[in-house]
């Protein structure tokens, strides 16, 4: 189906009857539909990338009240800000919000920019992110195209084909465009975005509760757990890794800063090996290494699971009892993590559990 095909067939239709439903059913409450801004509208997107309106709410009020304006944003450490993320995961996504602050602050005297060009050059928006934002907070008509959107146009249309495939996903920005309308175009972002959400779900999909279901060619054909099509399936590939866990007699828990960019960037977390002769040899450059030089007692804690959005990590913990030695001290990439009284620093999601739920403070 052409966007020619939709945008005379049905794209005011659609629209009209989603609008009526929004009306009705849509959601008006969340914390990021009052007191609207772009800055606000910005946020509330990039924390709902693959996550959950119920776990977002706590996270935004918590990121608004410490950071009310992009100015705030861009002024506070990157360690306060990934603090504020820890446990909401994707934590490039805090990053690149803190770097598209320091942007707009610096470049655009505050104020968040307002052509879809201008906002996609910020670091981690996209293309549909940029439109959320444009739509909801300053009224351009500009389509989305979300995991929820796609899910309501692929069944809605039986579009065939894997999404993010780049012919399907043409496809789709065409009949996307199509049925966004000219006039309420934020209450129609919010209502698509619902419509997926809460009725048009991934499993088990409400269609006695949906304004468009009379012409839904996945409901029709009875098809709607087929679409959209799946990605290809691929073996998982799974990883191993050594962590070591120095505890000092205070209680305190050494942690490394991560590297800026990959797994857990600008992170704390254990110091991580691949094999452990990398271990033993910082070990004894680190200045745990005995003074009578006998061996190192490591005890070997339950292995932990994490689960990437691309791979499977295995974590084995190794405990050390130690006592502080000068020559491992606090420094910008090396700090003493007191469980009692936490520094506000990010942590990675194995960090917090393994410190919560296995290492306790004496």
């Amino acid at each position: 189906m052409s966007a020619a095909e939709v945008s005379s067939s049905a794209n005011a239709s659609f629209a009209q009857r989603l609008l009526q439903w929004f009306d009705v059913e849509g959601r008006k409450h969340l914390p990021w539909q009052h007191a609207i801004t772009p800055y606000r509208v910005w946020v509330s997107e990039i924390m709902l990338q693959q996550t959950q309106v119920s776990t977002v709410i706590p996270y935004f009020e918590r990121f608004m009240q410490r950071f009310p304006t992009v100015r705030d944003l861009a002024s506070a450490g990157i360690d306060e800000v990934l603090h504020l993320w820890t446990g909401l995961g994707y934590y490039a996504r805090a990053r690149n919000l803190h770097r598209a602050a320091s942007v707009i602050a610096d470049e655009n005297d505050g104020e968040f920019p307002r052509t879809l060009e201008s906002v996609q050059a910020l670091p981690g928006i996209g293309r549909s992110t940029a439109g959320a934002i444009l739509s909801i907070a300053c009224q351009q008509r500009q389509p989305i195209l979300d995991g929820n959107v796609k899910r309501v146009m692929t069944r809605y249309f039986g579009l065939h084909g894997f999404p993010g495939e780049k012919r399907i996903e043409t496809q789709l920005w065409s009949v996307a465009d199509a049925c966004t309308p000219y006039e309420r175009v934020a209450d129609y972002t919010q209502a698509i975005m619902d419509l997926g959400a809460t009725v048009c779900t991934r499993t088990r999909p409400n269609c006695t509760r949906c304004p468009v279901s009379s012409d839904c060619v996945a409901l029709r054909d009875n098809i709607q757990t087929q679409l959209p099509t799946r990605r290809p399936k691929r073996a998982r590939p799974s990883r191993t890794a050594i962590v070591l866990i120095a505890k000092n007699a205070e209680g305190a828990i050494l942690l490394e800063r991560r590297p800026p960019s990959g797994i857990w960037g600008g992170l704390w977390t254990f110091p991580q090996f691949e094999k452990p002769s990398a271990l033993e040899d910082y070990l004894a450059s680190s200045g745990f290494a005995s003074a009578q030089g006998k061996s190192i007692a490591l005890i070997a804690l339950p292995s932990y699971q994490h689960a990437f959005s691309h791979f499977d990590l295995e974590l084995q913990p190794l405990l050390l009892l130690t006592k502080q030695d000068s020559r491992v001290a606090d420094s910008d990439n090396l700090c003493w993590y007191d469980p009692i009284n936490p520094q506000r620093i990010g942590l990675a999601t194995p960090v917090r559990d393994i410190i919560r739920q296995v290492v306790t403070p004496p």
